[in-house]
């Protein structure tokens, strides 16, 4: 195979995974809270051909030697977590947030001796329901669509009497009430548990817009829980929105011109491929 087939085909293969993130970000223009994932390149091997020095006539600019390359293949794909757009949905258990930081859930998974465990997942997809549980008829927990509770700062899920409604601060602490009686029947229920990405990278997707640490993280060096005090820097622009959703930040413009950029990519190398072939074939035939 000569080096032209293998440049095109290793090409391809990465252009192939680049439309299929596009793909998968076109299908979650309207999913909300969705992040999109942008795919990066790197040279698989490029070397210099050296040729004879005699091949330096006069007048050459060019130094004599060229270089040759492998193709380029995909480095990472990374999940952008940039903010998308707030829809007000008048719903009282839609929650957004603006600024840096993810809810936190409680989900059943699997550890690595095969046992049933609870572990934390996050998630920026604020659309949450009231929840009877099992086992506790006397209040009703805040929870995910897929019904994983929703946890407060002290660790315990976040939950009120039943019967009362729902009503939640700029700055996460939430409390319910009786709709006859706002006032004097509030009562508080804690505060919502945020926490920021400190290291992406550290965190894989669990499906449904939640995202996990990876076996062997480390939670400290991955996320950092996000602390209200009035004096933390990190919490300038935070700020949680009842009655909202965040939309995926996919932007359609961008994408689809990165979908025909990346298409007219992988038709080049796949002409290229096909002409090495067809030269291939040629010169079989001259021999014979």
């Amino acid at each position: 195979m000569n080096h032209s087939m293998i440049n095109a085909l290793v090409s391809m293969q990465g252009l192939q995974q680049k439309l299929d993130v596009i793909g998968h970000n076109l299908s979650n223009l309207n999913t909300a809270g969705y992040k999109r994932k942008e795919a990066t390149f790197h040279d698989v091997l490029t070397s210099v051909m050296r040729q004879q020095e005699t091949g330096q006539l006069p007048g050459r600019l060019t130094p004599p030697g060229f270089v040759q390359g492998r193709g380029a293949k995909i480095s990472q794909i990374q999940t952008v977590m940039e903010q998308g757009s707030l829809k007000e949905t008048g719903l009282p258990y839609d929650l957004a947030i603006e600024g840096n930081a993810l809810f936190e859930l409680l989900v059943p998974a699997v550890d690595e001796n095969g046992q049933a465990v609870q572990r934390s997942a996050w998630t920026r997809d604020g659309s949450f329901a009231l929840t009877v549980i099992t086992g506790d008829p006397d209040n009703v927990y805040l929870t995910s669509k897929d019904g994983y509770p929703v946890m407060s700062e002290d660790g315990e899920p976040i939950r009120i009497p039943a019967g009362y409604k729902l009503r939640i601060d700029a700055d996460g602490t939430v409390s319910a009430y009786l709709e006859a009686d706002p006032e004097g029947s509030a009562v508080e229920a804690g505060r919502l548990r945020l926490v920021q990405i400190v290291r992406p990278q550290l965190l894989s997707e669990w499906g449904n817009n939640l995202y996990m640490l990876q076996a062997g993280a480390d939670p400290d060096a991955a996320i950092r829980p996000l602390d209200w005090n009035a004096e933390n820097p990190d919490t300038a622009g935070i700020a949680v929105r009842q009655g909202f959703l965040e939309q995926s930040n996919v932007d359609l413009t961008s994408e689809m011109t990165e979908l025909l950029t990346t298409q007219r990519a992988f038709q080049m190398n796949a002409r290229a491929l096909a002409s090495a072939d067809t030269l291939m074939q040629l010169t079989n035939n001259l021999r014979g």
